[in-house]
Parts: C-alpha cells; structure tokens; sequence
C-alpha cells in the first residue's frame, strides 16, 4: 500500500497566514473590512479552490485511463454557510452546510461515459470525499460546453 505524507507550514501576522507547501508559498487571509490585509483567500475560499482544483486533476487523470475525449474543463464552485457558527453559535457547524459544483467541458463522447467519468471523480477525489464525510450537501452539475 502506499502511503504518501504531505507537510504545509505557516507564519502568521495577524489574520495573515504565509503558508509554504513544498517550494510555492501563498496566502490566506481576510479582507481588509474585518481586519486582513486581503492578501489572498479566505480558508473557506482556499477550500473551495482546493476542490475544484482536486476535481479538475482527478478528472484528466481518469479521462486519461478512460479513453475518455475531455478538453476545455472547467468548474466553478459556490459554497454555503452559516456565519452564526463561526461567531460562536455552538448549535451552528462552522463549516459548509452545502457546496454546488459546476463542471463544463468539450467532449465527442456519450452522456453515459461521461457520467461514469463524474462518478468516477467523485469517488476517487480526496477534497470532495473530505466534505462528503463531513455530510456537506454536495451538489454537482457537469455538463457539455
């Protein structure tokens, strides 16, 4: 079996994160109104963009074991939650209650082997399998450009 360990640090001033992952460094932070400097992605952003970024790899990779004819994929991701719970609101989780996923792409093939791909990917995607274990209400539209 194998088993693969990933290490991400951080610094941090304030409401700024400076995370290092491997050699890239970025940013998480807030935006200026509630005290970041908006140097980069909320956590919940940086989530979200993880999510379709895991997805879009998760997907190339499948359609390529596949077969599977895939250009132009692209997704776009819309998240829901409830603030209350991040303010301290214990009877409120403090993450996502739902997340809607919305995949384009170009394809010749068959809306039966391109649900098997979506299902694939789903099954296989480690970001999307985190938020289903966490029960987040996903919902995932994946559709011909």
């Amino acid at each position: 079996m194998a088993h693969t360990e990933l290490n991400v640090s951080s610094v941090s001033e304030g409401y700024t994160s400076t995370i290092t992952a491997g050699h890239h460094m970025y940013y998480l932070d807030e935006p200026e109104r509630v005290g970041g400097h908006d140097l980069g992605p909320n956590p919940l952003q940086a989530l979200l963009g993880a999510l379709i970024g895991c997805e879009t790899i998760t997907a190339v990779a499948i359609a390529k074991e596949m077969k599977i004819d895939l250009h132009n994929l692209s997704f776009s991701v819309n998240g829901a939650y409830n603030s209350r719970g991040l303010k301290g609101d214990s009877s409120i989780r403090t993450y996502f209650e739902k997340v809607e996923i919305k995949a384009t792409f170009d394809s010749n093939e068959s809306p039966e082997r391109l649900e098997a791909l979506q299902l694939e990917t789903e099954r296989r995607c480690p970001v999307y399998n985190l938020l289903k274990a966490a029960d987040v209400n996903l919902i995932s539209h994946w559709e011909k450009g």
